[in-house]
């Protein structure tokens, strides 16, 4: 056995505890296994009551050499766990762990289960229907539901009025002039929009249905499918509609609505008058656009998009996919949920191309100094992204249009801008703490660094190894702080050896973590200047290591 161990304090969505004083049986365990693996993998405690108790292995549970073989022949696919004898309390118990499955696991009986969470936070094991393994097989890429027939969809279901809607919107948006050149068959074949079903008839796919179908056969053949736009004023509805319009004709119908909400100011940058909007249009279409691309059409539930005395808020059923999180949310591959949908949407120019939108929503919010987008409400069923609608700051927006337009009008780098909101609201931060900010690794944060400080925007302060930045004097002149950067770029070594030796004149002793407090330095930065000190004969240590204390030499 191995030593003894701490058990989780309560069951979760990822952990399961079991009794096994009657010894519990192979089919219950199987089950309970299958679930956590059709969910998010965890742990189960064989040998552990609901309420968190050990209570012990039953006596024929004692050997656990071939638990793990009986649940892979029991599984299909076959689920391989891992068996863990563990001690807890002079008790022995068993600790299960369950990977997640890309593939939904069912039992040899033919039962497919998965784990969730009831009202009360306690979780349980319920049946998975057919369309939530379809679900499932979306989040996890296995599956793409938007290039499926739908069933009982015809081709009169499509609109012609929206596929001319569709090719003035690539002219408007800069979309792939090619479908300009087609014919009607020929387009609805380029984007996916209709595929051929088993007896050769060409029908509409879920991408064509939702792109350029009438509003009743979405009505009827979609009815997952459904936007609204609220405008909420200190609790007072000033706007509350539902639609289940085709998306390029919502995607109209909601900006025409939103700009009455969105007022613009302008201001002069030399010789040009940049908008300054409420909420950055682009940053707004491309949200918009990504709620609907990437949703999950196999669950019922409402695209979202409010705007309420706090910001913009817009959400969709269907949480992030398999491999996107959101610590990585701006350096991942794409993944659609949707791929042919998301494949029409580009072509057709609402999304970007690139298949990096969430960069366009960075840019649309840090170029005007508000902060960075807030996904952090986001669970497994649910993705929400609230932005900001603060004032813009206008002496940061008029600094990063005169950094772009010295170099032709290129734009600042995302991770840039990242770089200089974080700066802007901490005011002092070191390469490590930035790269956290910007989902890069050491060595690529301190090229970003770099090229900053070159372009005059960030200050470095002190050697490589405790380097730490602060926005550079330009930055905070322009804000009229001239004092606020003073106080963060620090002060000269002359001017830390006064404030070292005041405090010890009047609190009779310091130590190195009142020199790191009272100087902004690192830990390395004060030993060094205590031990200078010492040399000098300007100070005199008591003590060693991490007791020690400084008071001034008297004879000095």
């Amino acid at each position: 056995m191995t030593e003894p161990r701490i058990l989780p304090t309560s069951e979760s969505l990822k952990v399961e505890f079991k009794s096994d004083r009657k010894r519990l049986s192979d089919d219950d365990l199987v089950a309970a296994l299958t679930c956590l693996a059709n969910a998010e993998g965890g742990e189960l405690w064989l040998g552990v009551e609901d309420d968190g108790t050990p209570t012990g292995l039953h006596k024929e549970h004692q050997n656990l050499t071939g638990l793990s073989g009986m649940i892979a022949s029991r599984t299909s696919p076959s689920l391989a766990v891992t068996v863990n004898p563990i001690e807890v309390a002079g008790v022995h118990v068993a600790q299960i762990l369950v990977p997640q499955s890309s593939t939904e696991v069912a039992t040899t009986s033919g039962m497919y289960l998965r784990r969730r969470l009831k009202q009360d936070g306690t979780p349980e094991c319920v049946p998975m229907l057919p369309h939530e393994r379809s679900s499932r097989a979306g989040r996890f890429g296995l599956y793409d539901v938007s290039a499926q027939a739908v069933a009982g969809a015809t081709l009169n279901d499509l609109d012609p009025l929206e596929r001319e809607r569709l090719r003035q919107t690539v002219r408007q948006y800069g979309g792939d002039r090619v479908l300009l050149e087609l014919d009607d068959e020929a387009l609805d074949g380029a984007l996916g929009f209709t595929t051929r079903n088993d007896q050769g008839v060409r029908v509409p796919t879920l991408t064509g249905l939702l792109v350029i179908g009438r509003e009743p056969a979405l009505r009827e053949r979609v009815p997952t499918y459904e936007l609204a736009f609220q405008v909420l004023a200190r609790e007072a509805v000033s706007f509350n509609e539902f639609r289940r319009f085709p998306l390029l004709k919502a995607l109209d119908w909601l900006e025409t609505n939103f700009r009455p909400y969105n007022p613009e100011s302008e201001i002069q940058i030399g010789l040009f008058r940049v908008p300054v909007p409420k909420v950055d249009m682009g940053a707004f279409r491309e949200a918009v656009a990504n709620a609907l691309v990437h949703r999950d059409y196999h669950r019922l539930g409402t695209v979202h998009v409010r705007l309420d005395d706090h910001g913009l808020t817009v959400s969709n059923p269907g949480g992030l996919v398999e491999g996107v999180t959101l610590q990585n949310l701006l350096t991942t591959e794409p993944r659609p949920r949707n791929p042919a949908l998301a494949d029409a949407m580009k072509r057709i120019g609402i999304v970007e191309r690139s298949g990096r939108g969430v960069d366009k929503i960075y840019r649309g919010m840090l170029r005007f100094g508000r902060p960075e987008p807030d996904y952090s409400r986001t669970d497994h069923n649910n993705v929400v992204l609230q932005l900001a609608t603060v004032d813009a700051d206008e002496p940061f927006l008029k600094l990063v249009v005169e950094q772009e337009k010295s170099h032709n009008d290129t734009p600042l780098p995302i991770d840039s801008l990242i770089v200089l909101a974080a700066l802007r609201e901490h005011k002092r931060m070191d390469a490590d703490e930035l790269s956290q900010h910007i989902h890069r690794n050491a060595t690529q944060t301190r090229r970003t660094l770099e090229q900053l400080v070159e372009a005059g925007l960030l200050q470095a302060h002190g050697n490589t190894r405790s380097r730490s930045y602060t926005l550079s004097a330009q930055m905070y002149r322009a804000h009229g702080e001239q004092v606020a950067y003073t106080r963060q770029a620090g002060f000269s070594s002359l001017q830390h050896e006064q404030m070292v030796l005041n405090f010890v004149q009047q609190h009779s002793r310091i130590q190195r973590n009142d020199v790191i407090e009272l100087c902004h330095l690192s830990e390395d930065q004060a030993t060094r200047l205590l031990t200078r000190l010492k040399n000098e004969d300007k100070l005199i240590q008591h003590g060693k290591l991490r007791g020690s204390f400084y008071t001034v030499n008297s004879d000095s």
